[in-house]
C-alpha cells in the first residue's frame, strides 16, 4: 500500500511539473525557462525537480516520450474502437483524425512544441523524437497497411509516406485552427479533414 500510494504522488508530481514545464517553454523557449521557474510554476521545491529528472534536458526529453505516448494510446484507442464496432478502415482512419483533433484541443501547449522540436537540429533529445514520432505515425501505418490488405484502401498508397501525411494534415490543421480560427469548433475541423480523407473535396463538374 505504501510503495503504491508513493508511486501514485511520484506520478502526480511529474504530472505537474510536465504542465509547468510545457507550459513555461512553450511561453518563453527551453533556453530562457530555468529549473526554478519550473518548480515555482508546478508548487513544488527545485529539490524535487531534479529528484525526479536528472536535468531540465532529461525532463523536456520525458516530457516528449510522456506527451506523444498520450497521442499514440489516444490514436491506438479510437482505431481499436471503430474495430470492435465493426467499422472500415476508413473509419477507423477518420476517427483517429478526430482523436488527434481532441488531443491537441486539450494540449495545445505540447502540441506546438511538438512541431517546433520536429524542425530543429543538434537537440539532445533528437533521437528521442524521432523514435516518439515513429511510434505515433506506426498506429496510422498499421490500419492503412490493414486496409490495403483487405482490398479496401488501394495497394498503390505510400504507407509510410501517407501515414505521416495524415498526421501532419491533422497537426498543421488543428494549430492553424487554434491559432487564426478559434471560432470554429472540433466538430468543423474535424468534418473538412474527413471530407479530405474520403476524397469529398471534388466538385461535381466534368
Amino acid at each position: 500500500m505504501d510503495s503504491s500510494a508513493g508511486s501514485t504522488r511520484r506520478e502526480a508530481t511529474r504530472q505537474k511539473l510536465y504542465e509547468a514545464a510545457v507550459t513555461l517553454i512553450a511561453e518563453q523557449g527551453f533556453s530562457a525557462t530555468t529549473v526554478d521557474e519550473i518548480a515555482e510554476r508546478a508548487g513544488v521545491a527545485k529539490g524535487t525537480v531534479y529528484y525526479n529528472f536528472a536535468s531540465k534536458s532529461v525532463l523536456f526529453e520525458e516530457l516528449l516520450r510522456h506527451g506523444v505516448g498520450l497521442l499514440t494510446a489516444s490514436l491506438k484507442e479510437a482505431s481499436e474502437d471503430v474495430a470492435r464496432n465493426g467499422g472500415s478502415r476508413v473509419d477507423a482512419l477518420d476517427a483517429m483524425i478526430r482523436a488527434g483533433l481532441v488531443f491537441i484541443n486539450r494540449y495545445p501547449a505540447f502540441t506546438q512544441l511538438y512541431v517546433a522540436e520536429l524542425w530543429r537540429t543538434n537537440r539532445a533529445w533528437q533521437s528521442t523524437l524521432l523514435v516518439v514520432r515513429q511510434q505515433a505515425v506506426a498506429v496510422v501505418e498499421d490500419v492503412l497497411r490493414a486496409g490495403v490488405e483487405s482490398g479496401e484502401l488501394s495497394d498503390e498508397i505510400d504507407i509510410p509516406l501517407t501515414a505521416a501525411a495524415l498526421v501532419g494534415m491533422v497537426l498543421v490543421a488543428a494549430l492553424d485552427w487554434q491559432a487564426f480560427q478559434p471560432q470554429r469548433s472540433l466538430d468543423d475541423v474535424h468534418a473538412a479533414l474527413s471530407r479530405l480523407l474520403q476524397g469529398r473535396v471534388s466538385g461535381t463538374r466534368a
